[in-house]
């Protein structure tokens, strides 16, 4: 292996990974704890996992460079003959024999490799010092591969950037589950992607499909790519059906219900739910759709946003509202301050509105990694009732089933939350573990409703003059009679027999 200044390199790793292993085994050079031996080995059997974490990534990033440097070293040596086609194979058929995987695997890891060294800096920076995962890294790449280098870099300088304009996710990046900081990543690439998500979205809606694929022990998948309101309308109502069919003398699980009810729904148009349609009942579940209301009124393209999914076209948005959608909940942005002006027509009794505010703040559970968007979840109290504590939004949370549980039959404990922040929560070993928060942007607003800033009237010689009590920026409401946009509102939403 390599020079000697290499090999001394993993030896001492080696041996360092002995004495941790050591140390797990409860044969190191001393306790971890005197007094409780039992419960401080837990606690250093923790600290080695954190410890892990963090030297995995150092070695993957080690593992990224060192294969973009071995492809541009071998691609550099190569003979003049050999096709760019062929060098490639050559360089991945090496990397696939080293690491002993396959050419294909190899071929992914070197793409992935120079991505990170020439695009995502801050990315590979983020493996180097231990704080994201490859996890995260892989995520950052894929989301980055259909941006232009300018539209990578703002997307790295937005989540991973020390000046990153939007401090109110809550959680560090490296400390979100790799699967959420991708949802984020995905998030502001399809709000800022260079071609609008209309146009994607029909591209999509072309490329919809049906996939079948055999599988393992006489099992198949059965896959459909389909735009995203329809697909969480199936997932919503087909929850919906399970969590009515269950019961003392229902054996099946929840996605045993929601994969028999789908084969029924295709094979039997709907018939033969264990006792018939009949005794289905009704589904009760709903989506929330969170519209800015300048896209609403069509006057912006801003995409909405779909509860359980991201960024939707507003084209979507609009036919969801205009359509009257029974598995989706509409909440209306205000264009000033992004807070919001109507969840719902329906909702006047406080519980729900207080139940829609929470969805609104959270958008799932708040438990780390979890991602259950369901909006059965259930309205916490943080501090309990009978110990003191309000009904309000700054004392609830909505935990899902699971968590709920775990809450209640375990040392796991919610810390508090605030009107805009959902609660974090304290483990049985007394580590803090926070909750992310959403990540929202400032509303569009529409380029004819628009003021040029005071400086550009100056230099143009023209007089300027804001509208009475509006920032700088945005037209405020008309304080007379009906607002701008309030009567489209009105029409658009709540449309009456008498009305002209």
């Amino acid at each position: 292996m390599g020079s000697a200044a290499v090999v001394r390199a993993f030896e001492d790793i080696h041996a360092a990974l002995a004495v941790l292993a050591a140390e797990v085994a409860d044969a190191g050079s001393g306790q971890f704890s005197v007094v409780d031996p039992l419960r401080g080995l837990a606690d250093g059997c923790l600290d080695i996992l954190a410890g892990v974490a963090g030297s995995e990534a150092r070695m993957a990033a080690l593992k990224a460079q060192a294969a973009a440097k071995y492809a541009e070293c071998a691609q550099a040596v190569a003979p003049a003959a050999l096709s760019p086609q062929a060098r490639e194979m050559a360089v991945a058929a090496e990397v696939a024999g080293v690491l002993t995987i396959g050419e294909r695997a190899a071929g992914a890891l070197l793409t992935q490799a120079r991505v990170l060294t020439t695009i995502l800096p801050l990315t590979l920076a983020g493996l180097q010092d231990g704080s994201l995962s490859w996890a995260h890294a892989k995520a950052m790449v894929e989301e980055t591969a259909t941006l232009d280098p300018a539209g990578a870099a703002a997307l790295e300088a937005h989540l991973l950037g020390l000046k990153a304009d939007n401090p109110a996710r809550g959680v560090a990046p490296g400390e979100l589950v790799a699967h959420r900081f991708r949802h984020k990543a995905r998030t502001w690439r399809e709000r800022h992607h260079p071609e609008s998500l209309e146009k994607r979205y029909a591209k999509g809606v072309a490329d919809r499909r049906v996939e079948h694929r055999p599988d393992q022990d006489g099992m198949a998948w059965f896959n459909a790519y389909l735009p995203a309101d329809t697909a969480s309308a199936m997932w919503n109502r087909s929850t919906a059906i399970a969590r009515g069919m269950q019961g003392p003398e229902e054996a099946r699980t929840l996605p045993q219900l929601r994969a028999d009810i789908f084969a029924v729904a295709v094979l039997r148009n709907g018939q033969g739910l264990g006792g018939g349609p009949a005794d289905v009942p009704s589904p009760q579940a709903q989506v929330l759709v969170t519209v800015p209301v300048f896209s609403l009124l069509g006057l912006t393209d801003e995409p909405a946003v779909l509860d359980g999914h991201g960024p939707i076209p507003a084209s979507m948005a609009r036919r969801l509202v205009a359509d009257g959608a029974d598995s989706f909940h509409r909440v209306l942005v205000d264009p000033r301050d992004g807070a919001p002006l109507e969840i719902g027509r329906s909702s006047y009794r406080v519980t729900k509105t207080i139940r829609r505010w929470l969805q609104m703040r959270d958008a799932k559970c708040p438990f780390p990694g979890c991602s259950n968007h369901s909006l059965d979840n259930e309205a916490d109290h943080v501090l309990a009732w009978h110990q003191g504590g309000t009904t309000g939004i700054s004392n609830l949370g909505q935990p899902c089933p699971k968590h709920h549980r775990l809450k209640h039959a375990s040392g796991w404990k919610p810390t508090t939350a605030t009107k805009n922040e959902p609660p974090g929560w304290t483990s049985p070993t007394g580590r803090q573990y926070k909750s992310e928060h959403q990540d929202w942007e400032p509303p569009h607003w529409p380029q004819q409703l628009r003021l040029e800033p005071p400086e550009a009237a100056s230099k143009a010689k023209r007089p300027y003059s804001a509208p009475r009590s509006a920032p700088y920026g945005h037209t405020d409401f008309v304080s007379v009679g009906l607002s701008l946009c309030q009567d489209g509102l009105e029409r658009l939403l709540h449309p009456r027999e008498d009305r002209a």
